[in-house]
């Protein structure tokens, strides 16, 4: 793995099953453990449970958030395999590295070039997860340009007008604690990360691939007075990809909740520690 990289939280059947920005960004909230502290809803020690209001507006929040762009991202039929092929069965060392370099190319600061093999459609659906759940989903040119990138050029354009109405509606921006221009309230900061877990070629021919993306998502505004404190979810992201271009490019995908583990019980961070570790901890290229 090498260095690289919301919102989405990401486009195909997103957002955010078929729930981008995926993310795209949707969560179902796991439990936290949030300390105490004046003003800061990271900071201090412990504090009591919130309290159901409080915790129904954040899960309100992460579900507009899934539907909407899943609504974006919708395409054809997601849920079919290209060709009927049956999937191979995970040998026990699946996810383990294979030795091969990693693409060493970059289109719009997302990694390119990957190989006509099954490894490199798995490779290139996690980097292609990673763009489309990151915070530059919620900017517009951004968006642009990870949108032409993935995507494939016969279906960018569809996407591309589809993500616009969502990402930029007023009304959806404003109920998950965003500007009506996509950036944070000053004295917060916006965090949208796709973390890769593992990765399977569902059905493989060489010209097309369904590959199947495991990760975990950190959504939400760490800093005071937030309202919507970054949480972490967990999704599989299945990718429908085609070979052009001599590169592998997303045509759909669609999106289910976890598998989700078990959540220990840890304090949260303090804003400051979080939007440090965010600003820190640059993201990776993925290659199997």
């Amino acid at each position: 793995m090498s260095f690289d990289d919301e919102p989405g939280h990401g486009g195909g059947d997103p957002g955010h099953g078929d729930d981008r920005f995926s993310t795209l960004g949707g969560t179902r909230q796991t439990r936290t453990r949030l300390p105490e502290g004046a003003g800061d809803i990271y900071g201090g020690t412990r504090r009591p449970p919130r309290n159901n209001r409080s915790l129904v507006m954040v899960v309100g929040v992460v579900v507009l958030l899934v539907a909407a762009i899943a609504f974006a991202n919708r395409g054809g039929d997601s849920g079919s395999s290209s060709d009927g092929q049956s999937a191979k069965k995970p040998e026990a060392q699946s996810t383990a590295a294979t030795g091969t370099k990693p693409v060493d190319g970059k289109q719009a600061g997302i990694a390119s070039g990957f190989a006509q093999t099954e490894q490199g459609a798995q490779s290139a659906a996690a980097n292609y997860a990673v763009a489309l759940g990151s915070e530059g989903m919620f900017s517009t040119s951004r968006r642009h340009e990870i949108v032409n990138t993935v995507y494939a050029p016969d279906v960018a354009a569809a996407r591309q007008g589809d993500l616009d109405k969502v990402y930029s509606g007023k009304d959806f921006l404003t109920r998950i604690g965003l500007n009506p221009d996509g950036t944070a309230p000053a004295g917060q900061t916006f965090i949208s990360r796709t973390n890769p877990v593992g990765s399977k070629a569902d059905t493989f021919d060489g010209a097309t691939a369904t590959v199947s993306v495991w990760y975990s998502a950190l959504f939400g505004l760490a800093g005071e007075g937030s309202k919507n404190p970054v949480s972490e979810s967990w999704f599989t992201n299945t990718f429908h990809l085609k070979w052009t271009g001599g590169d592998w490019k997303v045509t759909d995908f669609s999106q289910k909740d976890g598998p989700a583990p078990v959540g220990r019980d840890q304090a949260a961070a303090p804003a400051k520690d979080m939007t440090d570790a965010v600003e820190q901890f640059g993201g990776f290229t993925y290659a199997r």
